[in-house]
């Protein structure tokens, strides 16, 4: 039996210089560089990632293609307020579409990466 590999995404702030820097890197190796979400601050992350939206992925992670009303049903809200979080996930590129109607989170842990520093 073979093992599946787990597929990971890392979400964090990241600088156009760091998403130039990795494409490079991986143009230039030919080596993958990971699954990355970036956000530009602190401030567009947790705007994007509010606590609802959160509790999205997590149900999500790992789960496969499913209807936004289980998605509502796994998180015990309101179909109509899933709909709205899961349109905000879609346009920022944390969830997918599939061609079936569904949403996808395709990956099945997720790590979140940043820094906090002095201002």
């Amino acid at each position: 039996m073979k093992a599946q590999l787990l597929t990971r995404v890392t979400i964090g702030i990241t600088s156009r210089q760091a998403v130039s820097d990795r494409f490079l890197n991986a143009w230039e190796t030919g080596r993958p560089q990971g699954a990355r979400i970036g956000f530009e601050s602190e401030e567009q992350l947790w705007k994007t990632l509010t606590l609802k939206r959160w509790q999205i992925l997590k149900v999500m992670t790992g789960a496969g293609e499913l209807t936004i009303r289980e998605v509502a049903r796994r998180v015990e809200r309101d179909v109509k307020a899933v709909h709205g979080d899961v349109a905000a996930l879609l346009h920022c590129g944390l969830l997918d579409k599939a061609g079936n109607g569904k949403v996808l989170f395709p990956y099945d842990a997720v790590h979140l990466d940043f820094i906090l520093r002095a201002a």
